[in-house]
């Protein structure tokens, strides 16, 4: 496949690719070589890093003519506000993990590490300059033994949120997040992406919600997603027992329709301090192999933090990432990837769709213990009277803790997302001559997706719900202007 330029007109190239993307993402082909020999493995662990810095109109004094440029930019230009001062060890954070991984390969260690980094931020670096940033990664991921040793998670283009976006736009944000990925990296680099990381590790409750966005990410090519050990319970409504070991996720609609995926779970916990100081290999050094599938097989300790935010990730995480890898040598725990974990238990034979445990999304056994028979109007009278006999459930609460909601408090910010969402989908349903490679359509895009980002709720009211109503104002001019 001819290589994709990663820019045109100033903006991303993540559009109008589709059918390549999904041709790519449809290879069945394994994305890790065999190099560990798993009948030698007692215990396994995993580590993860997020990076994301939004998107905000802040390239000049007024918001409404201000251009649109990467948080992280705007500290670098603006260091003596807050903790903007930051900023160049922000940027350092975005690039260290091609340096660790080639040193601690040279030295003749077997580092791994999982990496999510937000379609916002692969933008942003390219355009505040930090493209030698993107370079670094892709000089690594063009040979071995280095390539092996870094797994790209998927995940949504503008790290937006499931449960508070238009469910008509998800697929958008991971297509978008696929071929931009395509561009930079390239195709074959694509192919071996296999996992995806939810923002804020946010799992929908809603039974409608979360089948459409299991259902999306399995239609995209997606073999397994991450999920936080608290936002899951077995299908009896207990608490799972085995995080260490592949599950199944259930996600069943309101009309009783199922659609399932393999998920590995993240243990919950203080998550940067806990990837900081190495604890999923402190952990799993105390693990020995245990049965799964009808084989012993070691268990999996997975753990995923910012790359970046905090003092333990500045300055702690590179000290203790390189001290474990010098510790592990024949020690009988590795570090792995999760799709190379998931390849390896293959190999032994295990069925990982019939040996995985199901479970569901925290809190719908209470749901479907009121509903006779599956229907919308069951279903949805089920969660309303839940909601009124218990002020404590909620649908918004499968995310990295259970005490943030994503809607409440934001129903204006919100309402705009979504009357720009309905628009922007009117007039793309209606123009069968929409040009999506074209200028007009990737702009349109940008703006709807660029408005969606979390950011723009999890900062609360003021300045970042500004933006993301600035965001909205802009789309929604450019869908009446030029559709």
């Amino acid at each position: 496949m001819e290589p994709l330029s990663e820019i045109i007109d100033g903006l991303p190239n993540f559009c109008g690719y589709e059918s390549l993307v999904e041709e790519v993402m449809g290879r069945n082909r394994p994305a890790f070589s065999a190099s560990v020999n798993l009948s030698q493995v007692e215990s396994s662990f995993g580590i993860a890093l997020h990076m994301h810095q939004p998107l905000i109109p802040a390239g000049g004094p007024n918001l409404q003519t201000a251009g649109i440029i990467g948080n992280l930019q705007y500290m670098m230009e603006n260091q003596g506000i807050g903790d903007n001062h930051n900023a160049p060890v922000f940027a350092q954070c975005y690039a260290r993990m091609a340096d660790f991984i080639k040193e601690l390969v040279d030295e003749g260690h077997h580092p791994r590490i999982m990496l999510d980094y937000s379609g916002n931020l692969f933008y942003g670096l390219r355009q505040m300059g930090r493209g030698d940033i993107l370079e670094k990664f892709k000089k690594v991921m063009a040979k071995e033994p280095y390539s092996r040793c870094i797994e790209w998670l998927g995940t949504m283009w503008s790290h937006a949120v499931a449960s508070s976006t238009p469910p008509a736009d998800i697929k958008l944000h991971v297509q978008a997040w696929q071929q931009h990925f395509a561009s930079i990296f390239g195709w074959d680099a694509l192919a071996r992406v296999r996992g995806f990381s939810p923002p804020e590790m946010h799992l929908p409750i809603h039974p409608d919600v979360c089948y459409e966005y299991i259902k999306t990410l399995k239609a995209c090519g997606f073999r397994w997603l991450m999920v936080q050990e608290h936002t899951v319970e077995n299908l009896d409504g207990s608490r799972i027992r085995s995080p260490h070991f592949p599950h199944l996720l259930v996600a069943k609609n309101s009309r009783g329709e199922e659609v399932s995926m393999i998920a590995l779970v993240k243990t919950k916990g203080s998550d940067t301090k806990l990837v900081a100081q190495m604890q999923p290999y402190s952990e799993a050094k105390g693990l020995r192999r245990q049965e799964f599938g009808g084989k012993l097989v070691p268990p999996f300790v997975l753990q995923i933090g910012d790359g970046e935010n905090g003092g333990v990730m500045m300055n702690e995480f590179p000290r203790d990432y390189k001290i474990a890898f010098n510790k592990i040598a024949d020690s009988g725990t590795v570090s792995l990837c999760g799709s190379e974990y998931l390849e390896l238990l293959e190999a032994e034979g295990i069925d990982l769709e019939k040996s995985a445990l199901p479970i569901q999304p925290v809190g719908q056994k209470r749901i479907w213990d009121r509903v006779a028979a599956p229907s919308p109007d069951a279903v949805k009278q089920a969660i309303v009277d839940l909601e009124k006999e218990d002020s404590r459930f909620h649908l918004d609460m499968g995310s990295w803790t259970n005490d943030r909601s994503w809607v409440k408090g934001y129903e204006g910010v919100l309402g705009r997302m979504e009357s720009l969402s309905a628009l922007f989908h009117q007039k793309i349903n209606q123009n069968a001559a929409v040009d999506k490679r074209g200028p007009a359509f990737r702009k349109a895009l940008f703006d709807l997706l660029v408005s969606q980002t979390s950011c723009y709720r999890y900062w609360g009211k003021g300045a970042w719900t500004d933006y993301g109503l600035e965001i909205c104002r802009r789309g929604m001019e450019i869908l009446e202007r030029e559709f």
